[in-house]
């Protein structure tokens, strides 16, 4: 991900920096909450959350449409244009838009993923129009000029170029392409320097104009604002963009398993990574996946993996599977690093591992431990203050989940059963992985 992020510098910086922290931990962590969705006269919708402990507003929003939406030789170019929403805006140019921002006192963000363009500001209550008034300019009207393109174009090559000496960045560019192929999700979001080279100004103004449109828009808001206001704001900032985007198409993939990636390096040590097929985050079976991922090695210290690798055998400081769910593409991933002369053997622990949990499935004390585990943590994790509450509803809806997924969450888990999960397992777990190894050659222990 790549994030662009200026903190205010002036008068009012202590201000909302000392209420942020406040904030933060002020409000509590809720396994429920009122969500209320807010529309405008414009049609742009939005969920809100309303909460005046402290004085602060976030506002978090998405368009559809991240890194995949690079042309063909213009790789990186969403990724660049989000790092250019403050480098002048309307009639303002660079210096005088980011004094204007410092002087609100607002923390304004955006940063490209994969599938989605996201953006986000937070500020204090009473300075709420100003700021806003900002937002909608970066939204509405950038202006891309030349002398901060190229700034900031230098500034992406020069990462670009750090990275080339990097073995793990190195080793993420080899995996991404093996895994797939041709696909825009093989693609770096940063680009390349010959394809950075090659943008110009009227790529960027084209792809804004493809990107940014309201039925693109998800919204969601969190703090010391009420629905009127907020109907008002939406307009305000949102109601300006065209209605309708113009998006390239993006096929539907999985991950290339059955291969072994090597990346050579004269390393302390090896890393090794796996990859299984996934299920989507809108299938019936989600939460199954989710739970049988959870006792497999996404539950940190107390999952099978972590047991059998670090606590058991020693063989790495820690062991971790995720669930990687993209609009296009699911994979179960399991990362870990140990010493080069015990790579071989971690590596076929690891399968073995995902290869019982393929054949036997999970008992039912480990299931309800897991329910219990990813019940209770999901609000510490997601709604544990302002900006997390706007980032989760965010992410519900560009999943399509639903305004009371919240509530229905804990039901959805809790009828998952032991045969639920085992189902899953074996779809998931009994196909050879894709596996990278980084580092020196595997090398057989010498008892």
């Amino acid at each position: 991900m790549t994030m662009f992020n200026r903190l205010p510098i002036g008068a009012t910086k202590p201000l909302l920096v000392v209420l942020v922290l406040l904030g933060l931990a002020a409000t509590p962590a809720r396994a429920a909450m009122a969500i209320q969705e807010v529309k405008g006269s414009s049609g742009i919708k939005a969920w809100l959350v309303e909460d005046y402990s402290v004085p602060i507003v976030t506002i978090r929003f998405a368009f559809r449409g991240g890194s995949t939406q690079d042309p063909s030789g213009n790789e990186g170019l969403v990724n660049l244009m989000t790092q250019l929403f403050d480098e002048g805006a309307g009639d303002l140019d660079s210096e005088a838009f980011q004094e204007r921002l410092d002087d609100a006192g607002a923390d304004m963000r955006f940063d490209a993923e994969r599938d989605a363009l996201y953006g986000s500001m937070r500020v204090v209550a009473d300075q709420k129009d100003v700021a806003f008034d900002l937002l909608r300019l970066a939204v509405e009207q950038p202006r891309f000029d030349q002398a901060p393109v190229d700034r900031i174009r230098a500034q992406i090559v020069s990462g670009i170029m750090a990275e080339a000496k990097d073995p793990e960045a190195v080793a993420q560019v080899a995996w991404r392409k093996a895994l797939y192929g041709d696909h825009p999700y093989s693609r770096r979001n940063e680009g390349t320097e010959q394809t950075l080279a090659a943008v110009a100004t009227s790529d960027l103004k084209a792809l804004h104009k493809r990107l940014f449109a309201r039925s693109n828009l998800a919204i969601a808001v969190a703090g010391a604002i009420d629905a009127s206001a907020l109907k008002r704001d939406l307009d305000r900032i949102f109601g300006g963009l065209p209605a309708e985007p113009s998006l390239m198409p993006i096929a539907d993939t999985a991950p290339k398993l059955a291969q072994e990636i090597r990346v050579p390096y004269d390393l302390p040590q090896s890393r090794l990574r796996l990859a299984y097929s996934a299920i989507s985050d809108k299938e019936p079976q989600f939460f199954a996946a989710y739970l049988m991922n959870h006792i497999l090695g996404g539950g940190a210290f107390t999952s099978r993996l972590w047991n059998e690798v670090r606590e058991k055998r020693g063989l790495a400081y820690g062991i971790r599977s995720s669930l990687v769910n993209n609009d296009h593409a699911s994979a179960l991933v399991i990362d870990t690093g140990t010493r080069p002369d015990r790579a071989a053997e971690t590596l076929s622990l690891i399968r073995a591992e995902a290869r019982r949990m393929a054949a036997e499935g999970v008992n039912q004390e480990e299931l309800e431990a897991a329910k219990k585990n990813v019940i209770g943590g999901y609000a510490i994790d997601n709604l544990n203050s302002s900006s997390a509450i706007a980032n989760t509803l965010v992410g519900i809806q560009m999943k399509d989940l639903g305004i009371d997924y919240i509530a229905r969450r804990k039901q959805l888990i809790e009828a998952v059963t032991v045969e639920d999960v085992r189902s899953v397992a074996r779809q998931l777990l009994s196909a050879d992985p894709a596996v990278m190894i980084v580092g020196p050659p595997l090398k057989e222990r010498k008892e």
